[in-house]
């Protein structure tokens, strides 16, 4: 042992929100609390450490367009890098990005597959487009290829109703989600709007993404049942934007999608209030550019989320959620470290002295 590299990471190490020990060691690649004995070659990072940030609601190897080449890929993940987002749960791509596991210098990826949308009712070359009588299959197939999670398309704009609506019928919804049960897997769903969320609840689902169309009926069965929500509020932040370019077209879901924005904070912080689960995700990829997952915590903030909550929401629980270890014996030495304290000022994330991924510092 005397001749492996040992890294130093000291001064704060938030193993969790009150769990502060004065440092911590890095030996091949794994941490430990015990200073190895002997070590020769050390090297010491000093600051506030905090394990790897998750960006719970991101796309890998998708653009605006669909599927990119591995080289656009390669990107995105080291600019999720670049910002500590040292785990992402891909909440749908197009992309087999399974190369980047053989990468020990990219994030690790929990993957939902490709998103399951109906028919003419998703963004174009993004999704399995099908009827809900194939929705078992697609499910149980997407079950097969992701890491334990599958990605539904619950709600989006539909072209005679001029609005958003609901995308799947209760019975088929019931028994893809059971189907992706029996294989181990958990299902999440987009949703912006009201309509879809009791039924998905009911039958069983998860998580919901986005979630902005939660109500004070549904917040409580949400909390009741356990579903996790992801806000994704950088992105809700577009709203607007989208509004305008369908206003002469689409009028109700226009207004629609202003109303959704302009109670988003309110909808998340009742949300906390009720006791749903709440994690961090940004929707990087498509049209949100990759590493705003600082940006994100600071957004659940501004939302009325606890700072410490907020932060958890990218750290503690959020690896906690995932199965993924923070900084326990013996796990890979995944962290990041700050000037000050996170806890004190969320904004500081955006900003990190040193990323260390898998044992290494990322110069």
């Amino acid at each position: 042992m005397s001749d492996d590299p040992v890294l130093q990471v000291k001064g704060a190490v938030l193993v969790g929100p009150e769990d502060v020990r004065d440092r911590l060691w890095v030996v091949g690649g794994r941490v430990t609390f015990t200073r190895p004995a002997g070590a020769g070659d050390v090297r010491t990072v000093e600051g506030w450490a905090l394990p790897g940030l998750v960006d719970a609601h991101c796309h890998v190897g998708l653009d605006a367009h669909g599927a990119i080449p591995p080289e656009e890929a390669e990107k995105q993940a080291l600019t999720e890098r670049g910002v500590g987002a040292l785990l992402l749960r891909d909440a749908g791509s197009p992309s087999d990005t399974r190369w980047t596991d053989e990468r020990a210098d990219l994030p690790k990826i929990i993957r939902a597959g490709r998103h399951i949308a109906r028919t003419r009712r998703y963004i174009r070359a993004f999704a399995h487009e099908i009827e809900p009588e194939d929705l078992v299959a697609y499910v149980a197939r997407e079950a097969r290829r992701g890491d334990g999670w599958v990605k539904l398309v619950g709600d989006w704009i539909d072209r005679e109703a001029g609005d958003l609506t609901a995308c799947w019928p209760r019975g088929e919804v019931e028994a893809a989600i059971a189907e992706a049960h029996r294989l181990g897997a958990r299902v999440t769903a987009h949703c912006f709007a009201e309509d879809s969320l009791t039924d998905l609840v009911e039958a069983g689902i998860d998580c919901v993404e986005h979630a902005t169309g939660l109500t004070e009926d549904t917040i409580p069965l949400f909390a009741e049942r356990g579903v996790a929500i992801v806000p994704t509020l950088v992105n809700i932040a577009t709203f607007p934007r989208l509004a305008d370019g369908g206003q002469s077209k689409f009028p109700r879901w226009s207004a629609h999608m202003r109303r959704l924005h302009e109670r988003r904070y309110d909808t998340v912080r009742a949300a906390y209030d009720a006791g749903v689960r709440i994690y961090a995700g940004t929707d990087a990829g498509g049209s949100i550019r990759h590493g705003l997952v600082g940006d994100e915590v600071a957004e659940l903030v501004r939302a009325g989320l606890p700072p410490v909550a907020a932060l958890s929401a990218a750290v503690w629980e959020a690896r906690a959620w995932l199965g993924r270890p923070g900084l326990t014996e013996g796990a890979p030495a995944d962290l990041v470290v700050y000037d000050e304290d996170p806890r004190a000022d969320v904004r500081v994330l955006t900003a990190p002295r040193r990323v260390v991924l898998n044992g290494a510092v990322v110069e």
